[in-house]
């Protein structure tokens, strides 16, 4: 096979073939992901298993559930840590929090929240800031594993202490500690962070909202997808915003020049956090 940098004409055809596959046999939609990511981890899967092409994925994935399981983590993203680029937990402590006390239940979305990482990192700056009990955070992602994993709120301890490191950068006045309980070699995170996570399975290509939120968290989630996809999501997130919802996007990502620039406001550019403007409701515009 070729390398993901160069796929002979042959090998785009037959990654086509498995994406149309995926889509027929399981539901699972990632023909609007950026093709050079797809070729580059499906490579990597084909060679790591031992096979000699693309049609080899598909012939095993369509008749192996486990198998496909297995193919399905690959489109995962998985890069996650406990307050991971502590400039934007520093902008959303000082320029979103205050303002989500204004609502009498905050609801929050973290989209593509692999294992879960940053959904608690958002529940800490919560509880500090007293809004804890009056928030629900929904995390979703399209890997089970993955979700099992955050639901279950047990990291290793070197996750801890990068999270730690991490924590103190956003000029934290208090210790992560006090957010979790070690012992042996991980920790679990507190109850009181955990009973206000919902983890959730969700296809960002195909499935809907989880209704109204007041803030929506989707970072390094679209540089893997199309300009097309990264429209019909962005539409989607903008449909599911209360009017004055922030959606916080990571750091390589903008809503400059999308399909919903005109209806946000930047709220910090550095950070990617925007404010939806009045005017567009949250299930139209």
């Amino acid at each position: 096979m070729s390398s993901d940098a160069g796929l002979s004409d042959v090998d785009k055809i037959e990654m086509q073939l498995l994406l149309e596959g995926i889509f027929l046999r399981y539901g699972y939609d990632f023909r609007g992901y950026s093709m050079p990511t797809v070729a580059r981890r499906l490579t990597q899967f084909t060679a790591e298993h031992g096979l000699g092409s693309f049609s080899d994925v598909t012939r095993m994935a369509l008749r192996d559930l486990s198998f496909f399981h297995r193919l399905l983590a690959c489109f995962s993203v998985s890069v996650t840590s406990l307050f991971r680029d502590p400039v934007f937990y520093r902008a959303l402590q000082e320029n979103v929090i205050p303002a989500l006390r204004s609502w009498p239940h905050i609801k929050a979305w973290h989209a593509g929240c692999a294992t879960g990482e940053e959904v608690y990192s958002h529940a800490i700056l919560l509880k500090e800031a007293g809004l804890l009990e009056r928030s629900t955070l929904y995390a979703t992602d399209i890997s089970q594993a993955a979700l099992d994993t955050g639901k279950a709120g047990i990291y290793s301890l070197p996750v801890i202490r990068k999270g730690i490191e991490n924590y103190r950068t956003t000029g934290a006045a208090n210790e992560l500690s006090e957010h979790y309980h070690a012992r042996y070699e991980a920790a679990i995170m507190h109850p009181d962070l955990r009973r206000r996570v919902m983890f959730a399975t969700h296809n960002l290509a195909m499935d809907a909202s989880f209704g109204e939120m007041q803030i929506i968290v989707c970072r390094n989630v679209l540089i893997y997808f199309n300009e097309e996809l990264q429209n019909q999501v962005l539409t989607l997130f903008l449909e599911s915003l209360e009017y004055g919802g922030y959606l916080c996007l990571g750091d390589k990502e903008s809503l400059t020049f999308s399909a919903v620039a005109d209806h946000f406001e930047t709220v910090d550019e550095v950070a990617r956090i925007y404010k939806k403007k009045s005017g567009y409701g949250a299930t139209g515009y």
